[in-house]
């Protein structure tokens, strides 16, 4: 591996990215930790700032390590335009539809992001998330949410 680094771009994302997760864990070291267990207030951002300081040392360091002229493929247009507006529509619409139907139709929407999902199968996908989501948060975790909200005449 070379030590000269080869892009400049990935060398100042990964310090910014490092700085920024040392400037939080900073900001968090007032807060109380507490235990895996029993989590405090300064516990989940501890682990994000961990995380990120972790990610900006791996981007850091493969700019140092790629090789030259590495070519960039397309920027897959389709997948931005369904991925980014499908948790935008949960977090609009999961209060008045509730989890359930949201949940459904916004694995639909991101499973239009890949032009090999076919509709049976983007069904089928939907079907599946919406139920173990359920499964898992109503039931398993217990969390308080609405299944199906006002806006359902149900």
């Amino acid at each position: 591996m070379s030590t000269k680094p080869k892009d400049g771009t990935d060398i100042a994302a990964g310090l910014l990215f490092m700085a920024i997760a040392g400037f939080f864990a900073w900001q968090g070291l007032g807060l109380d930790m507490g235990t895996s267990t029993r989590m405090g207030p300064g516990y989940f951002p501890m682990v994000l700032s961990g995380l990120l300081f972790i990610l900006g040392a791996v981007i850091l360091f493969k700019a140092f390590g790629r090789p030259d002229d590495e070519p960039m493929g397309r920027i897959a247009w389709r997948g931005i335009l369904f991925i980014l507006p499908a948790p935008i529509f949960f977090g609009l619409t999961v209060r008045g539809l509730g989890f359930v139907p949201a949940l459904f139709v916004t694995t639909l929407i991101a499973s239009q992001a890949s032009l090999r999902m076919r509709p049976l199968a983007a069904l089928v996908l939907s079907v599946v998330v919406t139920i173990m989501s359920t499964l898992i948060f109503s039931y398993g975790l217990g969390l308080p949410f609405r299944r199906f909200g006002p806006w359902l005449p149900l």
